[in-house]
């Protein structure tokens, strides 16, 4: 049974148009709580927003019968404080108990003791699409322009790309061999003890085995040579050191394989051991290709090309991006690129998986286009240029797109013209935008897999627009709080 929020006020639950928020805070959280507050206060954007909500409620499931579910208001609060204050869910459990002002946002009275588990605030979270998001990030940005009333000559954007970082070590291939060796051994060895089968009752000690002959490979290639005799002996010590690693790795897969088989015949396998299997065949492939990679690139002497590596078995998306940053040459995860308006106001995002800048220009600004019929302008750097990308651009927008290499006299004109100018140098402001989404939470990724990255991304995007939402309110109230402030001075 879910309920979006519960109609009837219970005793000593404050209302939550009621709740009196600080307007001399300078936190965030104030900021976040107001926008949300806006949301909850107007009718007309409540009811779009919990229509969405709604959606988050699988069809199977019945609204109205069944023991109580987290309310769907509570999981939007829940989903937009823990992107935005980039807590992990250890500390949003924590505040959710323990913070007053929270948790009357959250609809709680005073004396009111319900405690959240952890696992509850996660599993709900999770309910959350890409999609959804998407939605209600629309109505959000919307309340906002709605609250700031923007001008009626069109909307101004900038658009820019970063990388949102990957839950995942620096890889190499000897230590993507052993996190392959790690998981399928300590795999086998569980399934094993449940079904009773003593093959691998010395898993943990197997593993040490593979661990050590990691660090020795890996500490082979540690200090220099002088002479031309010592660095033959080094280069021979690394091949021998790779080789024992290898030999060891593939005679314990061979060992693995021989189980499976011993179980699948001799067990019967629940849908749950069945799943355990498939994983373990899956790192045992990671395993093989690990396993010659490392022969091909340190016994054959062979470059291994670049389309060939995988950089985690964890999270397979993750991509070796090189951003050309001062100090940080290269960044492991994906690309997301932003399209933000004049008002600070995140429009639209597109998360680019083996996408270069120049593949997304136009298909970002015609998705940011379709929901804001009203956009009449936006604005890039030089990695998102080509010569057809501008000829496209220019049908639909006023575009500053600035080109690649030398300019021609026509080229020139453009980018000399007063309109192309000022739109250029408000185009810096998006890294304002970036650098805010890095701050409050998009900096690293913490949840696995694919769909938990949209997810993670889409939040973070709706949790910065509120608190853009939050901050307009914020900064309205703090003014009138200083005219109040001196209307009793004078008065005094």
């Amino acid at each position: 049974m879910r309920v979006i929020q519960n109609e009837q006020i219970m005793l000593g639950e404050v209302a939550i148009k009621d709740l009196k928020l600080d307007a001399k805070s300078r936190d965030d959280v104030p900021q976040i709580l107001k926008g949300l507050q806006y949301i909850y206060v107007n009718e007309e954007i409540r009811e779009k927003v919990f229509a969405l909500l709604e959606q988050l409620i699988p069809e199977n499931i019945s609204k109205n019968n069944g023991r109580p579910g987290m309310h769907l208001w509570r999981i939007l609060v829940l989903g937009v404080l823990r992107l935005n204050l980039d807590w992990d869910y250890d500390r949003l459990h924590d505040r959710v108990n323990n913070h007053k002002t929270i948790r009357a946002m959250l609809g709680h009275p005073e004396f009111d003791e319900y405690y959240y588990q952890l696992q509850t605030i996660e599993d709900n979270i999770k309910l959350f699409t890409p999609e959804i998001l998407d939605k209600i990030n629309q109505v959000v940005i919307e309340a906002g322009h709605g609250l700031i009333k923007k001008k009626e000559n069109g909307l101004r954007s900038r658009c820019d790309s970063f990388v949102v970082k990957t839950n995942v070590h620096f890889p190499t291939d000897i230590n993507l061999l052993f996190d392959a060796m790690r998981k399928s051994i300590e795999l086998i060895g569980k399934l094993c003890e449940r079904h009773e089968i003593s093959t691998w009752r010395q898993y943990r000690y197997n593993i040490n085995r593979i661990k050590r002959l990691y660090r020795y490979a890996q500490a082979s290639k540690q200090g220099g040579t002088r002479t031309e005799e010592q660095k033959q002996k080094r280069e021979q010590n690394i091949r021998d050191k790779h080789q024992e690693y290898i030999d060891l790795s593939l005679c314990y897969i061979e060992k693995i394989n021989q189980t499976i088989d011993e179980l699948t015949k001799t067990k019967t396998l629940s849908t749950i051991d069945q799943a355990i299997m498939v994983s373990i065949d899956n790192y045992v492939q990671h395993a093989f290709r690990q396993a010659d990679q490392i022969s091909r690139r340190v016994i054959q002497k062979e470059v291994i090309s670049h389309n060939e590596k995988v950089f985690s078995l964890f999270e397979p998306h993750t991509e070796w991006l090189c951003k050309n940053k001062l100090g940080t040459p290269v960044e492991l995860g994906l690309k997301v690129c932003i399209v933000e308006d004049e008002y600070q106001f995140i429009l639209h995002h597109n998360i680019m998986r083996k996408q270069s800048d120049d593949k997304v220009t136009v298909s970002i600004a015609q998705e940011t286009k379709l929901r804001y019929p009203n956009l009449c302008s936006i604005s890039y750097d030089r990695g998102f240029f080509t010569k057809d990308n501008r000829e496209a651009l220019e049908a639909m927008l006023d575009v500053a797109l600035p080109k690649k290499g030398k300019l021609s006299k026509q080229d020139q004109a453009i980018e000399s013209s007063d309109e192309y100018i000022a739109a250029k140098k408000k185009h810096s402001a998006v890294e304002s935008a970036i650098n805010a989404l890095d701050v409050h939470g998009l900096d690293k990724c913490p949840d696995h897999g694919i769909t938990g990255f949209e997810r993670y991304v889409a939040l973070a995007i709706v949790a910065r627009n509120l608190q853009r939402l939050g901050a307009i309110i914020h900064k309205k109230d703090q003014r009138l709080l200083i005219l109040r402030e001196r209307r009793l001075k004078k008065a005094a």
